[in-house]
């Protein structure tokens, strides 16, 4: 038995971010493809990591170095990275 889904006419909204301003204290406004604009504290995310790759980042210089990279913000060169659903919904968790 073969299943075949067809796609066609359906329109798939993929959401990425467009622009990302770090506000402080760990806080980035970010704006999404779609127009949602969101506030995104990591701060709870970083002091609750017992990882050091993470805890690095809570040195407030390095945090602020992110880049966005293909509609997802992203930390030396995928050192730390979120998907963009969880930020799009503001779930992040250690």
């Amino acid at each position: 038995m073969r299943i075949v889904e067809d796609y066609k006419g359906q329109e798939v909204q993929v959401i990425k971010i467009d622009t990302a301003k770090y506000i402080g204290d760990y806080a980035v406004r970010l704006q999404f493809s779609d127009g949602t604009e969101k506030l995104v504290d990591f701060k709870p995310f970083l002091t609750k990591s017992n990882h050091p790759s993470i805890k690095k980042y809570l040195e407030e210089k390095l945090f602020a170095k992110y880049k966005i990279i293909d509609g997802n913000l992203n930390w030396n060169d995928y050192d730390l990275i979120f998907p963009v659903w969880d930020l799009y919904n503001g779930k992040i968790e250690a």
